[in-house]
């Protein structure tokens, strides 16, 4: 596995209980998308399996050497004492469903009806939990309450606040934030091996804000070329509606779908950027428009929105930001 950068605390608190035989049995991984949360519950699932099967780990904060057994298994998704859920691909084989349900949950009591058969843990990772259904976290939920024994649970969630409190009341916090510049370089060196060019390194640093993850899937979409339509927007408005129509179009294109999600995740945080510039009634609306953007961005993949309609009225939150518009609304 790929090495973690910028999460020394995390790793830290995780590997005081393991190491103290104390391990809390469901730690709750919180934070921006991005930033190696689920990096973090796998390697944590695999040094927890590892560290029980066999000679002691010797190796710092969560890694496990290649050739140690577990992790053998874990890459070749065939460990008996660990489960991954997350999102499964649909019957086309091109999209993943829209939650990870009710019968993934159930299907874990397999795991536990047995003991562990190549150390003394199970382990369960959840990426993330924030895809639950209703009736999956209710299913979770009661694991959690009485925890089968010696397994530990590893929750990714990007909105933990959204979570039912029962859930959050029972697991263990770690809190995870954005990656500073040098952390950022260097995690996206270590995944990107390919990369040609310091230029490119840095310009996907730029656009991931922190979090690598969101830089690498954004990879060869032109986010730099997206942001610049978007200032424009912020800039110089759209009196006539043809800049925003225009972009709405192109990124309603099944072959844009990534483009128009990283759209999705841009158009808000540039907003919000615009509302740090201001003060009194100017950033009363810019909030205003923030709130609206973030709550359409949000729900726009989960319920389906038109993808055309839902650029358009991004967009236009945009343009409302421009002086023009704020004379013309004066």
């Amino acid at each position: 596995m790929s090495p973690l950068f910028g999460h020394d605390a995390a790793i830290a608190a995780f590997r005081a209980g393991l190491d103290s035989g104390r391990l809390h049995h469901a730690w709750l991984l919180a934070g921006p998308k991005g930033v190696g949360k689920a990096s973090f519950a796998d390697k944590a699932a695999l040094r927890v399996l590892a560290s029980g099967a066999g000679a002691p780990v010797d190796a710092p904060g969560l890694d496990v050497p290649d050739e140690h057994p577990a992790a053998r298994l874990i890459a070749a998704g065939s460990h008996p004492d660990h489960v991954r859920l997350e999102r499964l691909v649909k019957d086309s084989g091109t999209e993943l469903a829209r939650s990870i349900n009710v019968d993934q949950v159930r299907g874990l009591q397999r795991l536990f009806a047995t003991t562990p058969s190549m150390s003394p843990w199970r382990t369960v990772v959840i990426d993330a939990i924030d895809d639950l259904e209703t009736g999956g976290a209710n299913a979770l939920l009661k694991n959690l309450e009485e925890p089968p024994p010696s397994t530990v649970f590893l929750l990714v969630s990007h909105a933990p606040e959204r979570l039912l409190p029962t859930i959050r009341s029972r697991c263990r916090l770690l809190r995870f934030s954005t990656l500073d510049d040098d952390a950022m370089t260097s995690a996206l060196r270590g995944a990107l091996s390919d990369a040609e060019e310091e230029e490119e390194i840095a310009a996907l640093a730029r656009v991931g804000e922190g979090a690598p993850g969101r830089a690498i899937a954004w990879r060869g979409l032109e986010v730099e070329a997206l942001d610049r339509e978007m200032d424009a927007l912020v800039r110089e408005g759209d009196r006539t509606n043809a800049r925003r129509a225009a972009l709405a179009q192109s990124l309603a294109l099944k072959s844009a779908q990534p483009r128009y999600e990283a759209f999705l995740a841009r158009a808000p945080s540039r907003i919000a950027a615009e509302a740090r510039r201001r003060r009194g009634p100017a950033l009363a609306e810019a909030l205003a428009l923030w709130e609206r953007a973030v709550g359409l961005a949000g729900s726009a993949q989960r319920l389906s929105l038109d993808a055309q309609s839902t650029v358009f009225e991004l967009a236009g939150m945009l343009a409302a930001l421009a002086p023009a518009a704020e004379k013309d609304a004066a």
